[in-house]
Parts: C-alpha cells; structure tokens; sequence
C-alpha cells in the first residue's frame, strides 16, 4: 500500500507534470511575473467557470477578506457576524480593520453557521454577515440572505474551503459557492480544492463599482500608475501562479468528484458505526447521493461519540493515518478574541464539536487499498 497522505499535493502534480513544468517556464522566459498575461487570461476563465461578472485576483485567502471589507466601506465600530466555529483568518481580518467581531454557534449536522444564532447577534451596529462554507459546502445562504435583505446587511462569503461546490435554491436555481452575496472569496492555498503552488487568492462579485474599487485596492489604491485614489494594499497574485491555476482549473469538477467518491466509500464504511456520525449536507440532499454538487469535502470530518476522539487521533498516527482537528479551540476561546461578550452557553455546539471532531485523509488520489485500511482501522478501535 502507497503511504497514505493528508493531502497527495506531489501526486496530483505528477499527472499534470509537464503542463506545468512548460507552463512555468513560459512565464520564466516571459519575464511578466506580476500582472502577466497569465494572471488576466486565469481571472476571465474563473469568471466564467463561475458565472459571476467580476473575479478579482490577489495574493492569498486572508487578504480576500480584509480588501472585500475595505471595499464594501466598513468603518471601525461596525459589529460583522461570523462562525465562531471556524479557522482564524475570517475573524482576524475583521479584527484588523478596527471592526467588531461578532461571534455565533453553528449547525451540529452541517458545521455551518446557525441562522437562529444569527437573528440573535444583530444589533443597530451590525453591517455585515460573513457566512463560512465550512469544509466544503455552503451554509444555508437563503436564509442568510433573507435575514441581510431584512436588516439592509452585506453578505461576504467565505468560500476558501468550497469553491466547486453549487448552492441549490428552493425554485431549483444553482449558483457556486462565492457568487451568491454581495462579495465572496477564496484561497488558493496548496491544499485547498483549487490551490496553487504558493499562496494566491480571489474575490469575486457581479457588483461592477464594486470591482472597480477592489481591483484599485489590491493594487496600493492605483488604477493609474501612480496615481493612489483610494487607501490600498499590495495584494496580487503572481503570473506563476496564476499559469498554474490556469491548468488546474478544468480539473476542478473531476477533482471535487473525486473526493467526493472518497467521501461516498467513508459513509458507507461508517454508516452502521453508532459511536460515528458522518457528514451531512444541508442544501440539496441528506447524504452523498449520485447527483450530490452540494459539498466538496475539503475535508471529511467525523464525530466521534464514544469519548475517544483524542485517543483515535493520536492511534491513527501510531497506524501512520494522517489526520487533524479542525478546530481544537473555538474562536470565542482564543486569546486574541477573547471577549466578555461572549457567554459559553451562547455555543453549545460548538464546544461540543471541538471535542468531537477529526479530519481524515481527503484528496484527489486516495485509492480504495488506502481507504479500506483507514476505515478497518477506525471500526476497529471505536468499537473497543
């Protein structure tokens, strides 16, 4: 059996190893490394995987989040709801800018944000919503939008760890992760569904004057040289890159499909397990059926009831199993969003979540050898 990988980066490269070995090189030769030729031809193809009018490039999924802020005009004060169950970055941003967090408990099916939670924490003071699509698919964005349309709120979306996944409305309409409120963004991390080979970003919105300020933004507020008309950031991506991405992209859907099959063989494995709960998606479906584009499975998280989470971790890696919390401390517990706000039974998922949780191998080359050997090992030390 091949040594399981968290995430296989070296073996997805190796099937598209020449493209891009020539690729780079063309950009190497071209010299055009920052606003290349690459970068432009890769921001109109995601524009039209995506079926949104305006994709805005950048260095990475952090300052995705912080431009899309600072485009939409927040001033310091202004209260934005967000996941407290969640990776760092989306409440650092709003952190940053001298905004106010306001954290929120979660769906314990889902792990996405909770709507109820939501209604609760607006105030006069709130402005924005920051829904997180959580592992790979979207949270319940249309009631996400009904509450912001309710209270006149900007939904920003973060989707760095669901871009591929589809939204189903109720009428049957579709749209990707990210084109549905006012500005979504993504990262293009290495291990994410569409990452690069270094760090690299996107926003993405069918707001044209939004865009035109944006693409000033990322850019030291330049939309000539040397001309600063708004209070920008040095955010680009670069032309490598960009070319890498640009060979990626058209693998994207059979990627998803892939970790999807994946996902379909632990459910199956998991499914007569009482002390597992598996993952359940939320929008179009209550499990992984044949049609399934709601969920991408960035990761594949289970649940474990018995009391034994940290026990199965720390075996798994003893079984040379790769596998990960995600998140050990919910955000309301960290140090650097402590707040007295925050009361312990205002996220009684969430902190049963950070208990419960593990992250298994999920990428695009696990092979059923691999699988079978993770789940047996699973099965196996659970039911002690």
């Amino acid at each position: 059996m091949r040594k399981i990988q968290m995430v296989d980066l070296k073996g997805q490269y190796e099937k598209i190893e020449k493209e891009v070995d020539q690729k780079v090189l063309e950009v190497l030769k071209s010299t055009a490394f920052i606003n290349g030729p690459e970068v432009h031809a890769f921001q109109k193809e995601l524009e039209e995987y995506l079926g949104v009018k305006n994709v805005i490039p950048c260095a990475n999924g952090t300052d995705a989040l912080q431009i899309a802020m600072m485009g939409l005009g927040l001033k310091p004060g202004d209260e934005v709801i967000t996941a407290d169950f969640t990776f760092a970055a989306t409440v650092e941003v709003i952190a940053l800018l001298g905004l106010t967090p306001v954290l929120v408990d979660v769906e314990k099916d889902t792990f996405n944000i909770d709507i109820d939670a939501i209604k609760k924490a607006i105030t006069p003071k709130t402005k924005a919503i920051v829904p997180v699509h959580l592992y790979g698919q979207c949270a319940n964005m249309e009631a996400v939008l009904e509450i912001a349309k309710e209270h006149n709120l900007f939904v920003i979306e973060d989707t760095a760890q669901a871009i591929g996944a589809n939204y189903t409305f109720k009428n049957g309409s579709k749209k990707k992760a990210g084109t549905i409120g006012n500005i979504g963004t993504t990262s293009f991390f290495p291990s994410k569904n569409l990452g690069c080979y270094g760090d690299g970003g996107a926003i993405f919105t069918d707001d044209d004057d939004l865009a035109h300020i944006i693409r000033g933004m990322v850019n030291h507020g330049m939309y000539k040289r040397y001309y600063h008309d708004v209070v920008g950031v040095n955010s680009r991506l670069d032309s490598v890159q960009a070319a890498i991405l640009r060979i990626k992209l058209p693998h994207l859907d059979t990627y998803c499909d892939a970790r999807r099959t994946a996902a379909k063989y632990y459910n199956n494995a998991f499914k007569n397990n009482n002390n597992i709960v598996t993952p359940k998606t939320g929008n179009s479906c209550d499990f992984i059926c044949e049609s399934c584009d709601c969920h991408v499975f960035h990761q594949y998280t289970l649940q474990i009831l018995n009391g034994k989470r940290n026990e199965l971790h720390q075996h798994l890696l003893d079984s040379g199993i790769p596998n990960a919390i995600y998140y050990p401390v919910p955000l309301h517990s960290q140090k650097a969003y402590a707040d007295e706000r925050y009361n312990e039974a205002d996220f009684p998922v969430t902190n049963q979540l950070k208990d419960t949780v593990i992250s298994l191998p999920m990428h695009t080359e696990l092979d059923e050898e691999q699988l079978a050997f993770i789940t047996k090992t699973i099965n196996n030390f659970v039911n002690k």
